[in-house]
């Protein structure tokens, strides 16, 4: 054969192998690497670093909000001088009380320094930035005030509170308003009641605005707070309890209640939807107000105090 075919040991594929040249040579090494990384994705770099804190302190927040259901309460922050020193004033239970640093102070700031210093509460000076992070936003005039979760008691306990009097228990079905269960647990502890149940979900809770409405009776009258409602009137049943639920639609009218000698539950629905039918089903007897005017219903808070007055004037007769 013609040409180099004759040679020993010739190539004859008609593949093409490496040519002359820096492009056919190394094809890897020479391929592209892709778009330089964000500054934020390098590792060990100082952005990158600074994201990772970020990351971290916003999963903390997340993990101290409030969780619904939650049958330990929820911790909040009161923020704003005239909030903090109200609370203060009221002895709402706090934990720490921070205070801006380089704060132009004025006597709402020194009384609130003053009144936690005396309550035992922890005052911390805070740089702005870490105080507007606690505060989450809102505007808080250089103060805040760390409120705790609130320890609920269990319904049973209820039933074994050291009280003078037959016992007087308020459970609340759909009571929202915190001010209104505030109100409520004034009402108790003014008219001989021994405690309140609320249920864990759908609920009030006991939050700062509960406590000061209260005007310092959350720190006597123990609250409950049940997984179930109807289950638990139906264990104070059991246990000798008559319960009555109040709503306008009742079939006993308050002054002619024979129960209020006995030991009683007392339901209060909320003011739009009222008693739920489960609870319904549980009462003994259901219970209204009469009225005269032209009122149709009575604010929560303002139903639960009548109807307590009520039950201990026919006590004491």
């Amino acid at each position: 054969m013609a040409g180099n075919q004759q040679r020993r040991n010739a190539r004859t594929s008609n593949k093409k192998g490496a040519v002359v040249g820096s492009g056919g040579q190394r094809r890897k090494q020479l391929k592209g690497r892709g778009p330089t990384p964000k500054a934020e994705d390098r590792t060990g770099h100082p952005a990158a670093r600074r994201a990772a804190r970020d990351a971290k302190a916003s999963a903390t927040r997340r993990s101290s909000q409030p969780r619904r259901g939650s049958t330990k309460g929820s911790s909040e922050v009161v923020v704003g001088r005239n909030a903090v020193v109200e609370a203060l004033r009221t002895h709402i239970p706090a934990s720490t009380l921070y205070v801006a640093s380089r704060l132009e102070s004025d006597d709402r700031v020194k009384e609130s320094i003053t009144l936690a210093t005396e309550a035992g509460i922890a005052v911390l000076e805070a740089p702005r930035a870490e105080l507007d992070r606690i505060a989450d936003g809102a505007v808080h005039q250089g103060l805040a005030l760390q409120v705790p979760a609130y320890d609920y008691v269990h319904p049973e306990d209820l039933l074994h509170v050291e009280l003078p009097g037959t016992p007087l228990i308020v459970a609340l079905d759909g009571i929202t308003d915190p001010r209104n269960l505030g109100a409520i647990i004034r009402s108790v502890g003014a008219f001989g009641g021994h405690g309140v149940v609320l249920p864990a979900r759908r609920s009030a809770g006991m939050t700062a605005s509960a406590w000061k409405t209260s005007a310092g009776a959350a720190a006597r009258i123990p609250v409950a707070q049940a997984t179930n409602l109807t289950r638990a009137l139906q264990d104070y049943r059991k246990a000798g309890f008559f319960v009555v639920g109040l709503d306008a639609e009742g079939d006993v009218d308050l002054p002619g209640l024979e129960l209020a000698d006995q030991p009683l539950v007392v339901v209060v629905g909320s003011e739009g939807k009222g008693l739920s039918r489960l609870v319904r089903e549980n009462c003994d007897q259901i219970v209204s107000i009469p009225m005269a005017g032209v009122t149709e219903s009575l604010n929560a808070g303002i139903a639960t105090a009548v109807t307590l007055y009520e039950i201990a004037r026919s006590r004491r007769r």
